[in-house]
């Protein structure tokens, strides 16, 4: 089955890409597919660690069960922001 990837953040990065189709066996959880991924990456991140996934827009769990087509989106944390007050 194919699944539809999208990457944010410091993943994005990673990837050198926004989006990606990732070919998948059947019954496959988003465990499977962060696994595989994680592989294909020369640069472990802390990302992959505290990383958020949504499958077709609604948060899931490591244990998701993934179906063709779906849209999972790969959401780390986001770090920094502005100092001081805002409006000021």
């Amino acid at each position: 089955m194919r699944v539809n990837v999208l990457y944010f953040g410091i993943l994005k990065d990673l990837f050198a890409s926004e989006r990606n189709s990732v070919d998948l066996p059947e019954g496959a959880t988003v465990d499977v597919l962060l696994s595989l991924l994680r592989g294909q990456t020369s640069k472990q991140s802390e990302a992959w660690r505290t990383l958020a996934v949504a499958v077709n827009r609604e948060y899931a769990t490591l244990s998701t069960v993934l179906r063709e087509g779906d849209e999972i989106a790969l959401l780390p944390p986001v770090s920094g922001g502005a100092q001081g007050r805002c409006g000021a």
